[in-house]
């Protein structure tokens, strides 16, 4: 059986209650809400970029499984960040100690928490604008290390607590430099 849709007018506002309200009761979409209170309906990824996703994931996984520095989170983990904003980053980490410093309620729904480390997989229906901003947003709520990977032009843009944007052309890997020892990103089965 098919659900009915609904369109949301831009102006739309939900409170914080309110999203996690909706997003309980919509637990099959994905839903994010910027710190305005705008509810963002996320549709759901192609297959491809959905396999791309699991490889970035899976990847660092298995590195955090062997150093046990922190918890991974996918796609459909939810934080809601400092400014108010609810953000679902494809991929994720936070460092163990600031993880546990969470009382058990707090990990259960979305975490008040902004990861260290994100990443976002540009989709071909994406602009990069809008992951340029949830980026920048990231890095203003604590993020420390960031990936915006672009498939489609095979660039990748790294975002730090410094101002400047670092843009690589069609890197084969990615290090996750001090902020997470020892892992690489391979890329060659994202691009």
């Amino acid at each position: 059986m098919l659900k009915p849709t609904i369109a949301i007018p831009q102006t739309f506002k939900v409170t914080q209650e309110q999203f996690q309200q909706i997003a309980a009761t919509n637990r099959d979409l994905r839903l994010e809400r910027k710190a305005t209170g705008e509810l963002i309906v996320m549709p759901p990824t192609g297959s491809y970029t959905s396999k791309r996703n699991q490889d970035i994931s899976g990847q660092l996984w298995l590195w955090n499984r062997q150093s046990k520095l922190g918890v991974v989170f996918d796609s459909s983990g939810g934080f809601k960040l400092p400014n108010g904003a609810d953000r679902s980053p494809d991929a994720s980490w936070v460092k163990l100690e600031r993880w546990e410093a969470l009382t058990p309620t707090e990990r259960e729904g979305f975490a008040p928490i902004c990861p260290d480390f994100v990443v976002e997989l540009r989709s071909q229906s994406d602009n990069m604008e809008p992951l340029r901003e949830k980026m920048r947003e990231y890095i203003a709520n604590g993020a420390i290390l960031g990936w915006l990977i672009d498939r489609k032009n095979q660039k990748v843009e790294i975002y730090r607590q410094e101002p400047d944007v670092e843009i690589l052309d069609c890197p084969m890997s990615l290090s996750g430099e001090d902020v997470l020892p020892g892992f690489v990103l391979d890329l060659t089965e994202v691009w």
